[in-house]
């Protein structure tokens, strides 16, 4: 009996592993279900009808993350995000994916997961999609409660987050004690990383970076929030080099915005490793600081995402202070000022693009769209004006640290 309004699972089932195993007898498919960021909630067993993509998905408890791209990249899940029919996909060997049926599980306008169903042997026809949208259904009713759970769990971990940020709990017994009480354990070492939007994310922004977040395996996420235009996120590498797996995922995250979400003009700072507890907030800080070093320099930083490879823009903002209190002036750079503002010229521009390109003259050159034979006599007045030696390097280190914190009084 597959009539309309035949629905085998209209009867209560004690937990969600019930249902899968239910639609998979009716269905005598393989199935899955997981929740909207790919995690897995329950599958049917006894199948040994199946493929490596679901076999990885069941060992993981998550859907591979080379899986989700994908299905990104071939329009899979832009369509389930989209509709409550179900959908077809099609085999992607290159991930290990066979022949399946998917279809979103919705309430009301928001999607709370998925159903996969393997075609592996049997070629599911119309009258089995329909029993599919049915099962869906029975599935929304059992992760409505998951969805609360849920909910409540965010909500405290975010208050918990904003507190260590701020340095409301600032001690290492209160740390270890608010991670227990959320069932969290701080991965060591670890780092406060910041993506900067250029509008405010709303809702639905939130959403989208949520899902992100939770689908990504290249980083270790504990805790994560979102303040106006940044989302904050607590984490750690999965390897020795905790720096390079965390600046990885960056990019990769900044490439994923660009592409699926069409987010542009994004920027990534990460704040100093530790393995402490007590300095989540200085790693905090320290990412506030790669992001305003970034804005106020964003030609000669437009590489630097990390605040350890900062090298001295980490020490402009103590220098800038230091010489505001002492009224300190430069001597040369003094001289040079002075020359351009009578005479109409440009020589401190001059001086900076040769020392951001390691003084190699054919680089600022072109830079600077001038001949290297004009270069070179603008070098020579400069060294002459501001009686600078550019051949040695305590000289050229300090006109351009103090070319740099000139930049900071505008």
């Amino acid at each position: 009996m597959t009539g309309s309004s035949y629905d085998p699972f209209k009867y209560h089932f004690e937990r969600l592993e019930d249902v899968a195993e239910k639609i998979s007898e009716v269905l005598q498919c393989p199935i899955t279900i997981e929740d909207v960021n790919h995690r897995l909630l329950a599958y049917s067993t006894h199948d040994d009808r199946t493929d490596q993509a679901r076999i990885s998905t069941i060992i993981g408890r998550r859907v591979p993350e080379k899986v989700i791209n994908s299905l990104w990249k071939d329009g899979t899940i832009p369509k389930l995000l989209k509709t409550d029919e179900p959908i077809r996909v099609k085999t992607i060997d290159e991930v290990g994916l066979g022949n399946r049926i998917a279809i979103s599980i919705w309430k009301n306008d928001e999607v709370l997961g998925f159903i996969w169903a393997l075609e592996i042997e049997r070629h599911l026809q119309e009258s089995d999609l329909l029993l599919l949208k049915k099962a869906a259904q029975a599935v929304k009713n059992k992760m409505l409660n998951l969805q609360v759970r849920k909910n409540k769990k965010i909500e405290r971990n975010q208050e918990f987050f904003w507190k260590l940020l701020t340095g409301h709990i600032s001690t290492e017994d209160e740390i270890t004690d608010g991670l227990y009480e959320l069932n969290l354990q701080l991965p060591s070492p670890f780092s406060v990383v910041i993506f900067k939007f250029p509008q405010e994310l709303n809702e639905e922004a939130e959403k989208k970076l949520t899902y992100l977040l939770q689908t990504t395996q290249q980083v270790n996420i504990l805790l994560f929030t979102i303040d106006f235009d940044e989302l904050i996120i607590l984490l750690s590498g999965k390897s020795d080099t905790a720096l390079t797996d965390i600046k990885q995922f960056t990019t990769s995250t900044l490439s994923q915005l660009h592409e699926r979400y069409s987010y542009k003009d994004v920027t990534a700072s990460i704040g100093g490793i530790f393995t402490d507890s007590t300095f989540i907030e200085k790693s905090y800080k320290e990412a506030l600081a790669v992001l305003s070093l970034k804005k106020r320099f964003p030609s000669e930083t437009s590489d630097l995402n990390s605040f350890s490879e900062l090298g001295f823009y980490q020490y402009l903002d103590i220098l800038f202070e230091q010489r505001k209190q002492t009224g300190y002036i430069h001597y040369p750079l003094y001289k040079l000022k002075e020359y351009d503002k009578q005479h109409g010229t440009d020589l401190v521009r001059t001086l900076e693009v040769f020392l951001d390109h390691d003084s190699n003259v054919h680089e600022a050159s072109k830079a600077l769209n001038i001949h290297i034979n004009t270069l070179n006599y603008r070098l020579k007045r400069i060294s002459e004006i501001a009686e600078l030696n550019l051949k040695n390097m305590n000289q050229k280190i300090t006109i351009y640290l103090n070319l740099k914190l000139d930049r900071m009084s505008l």
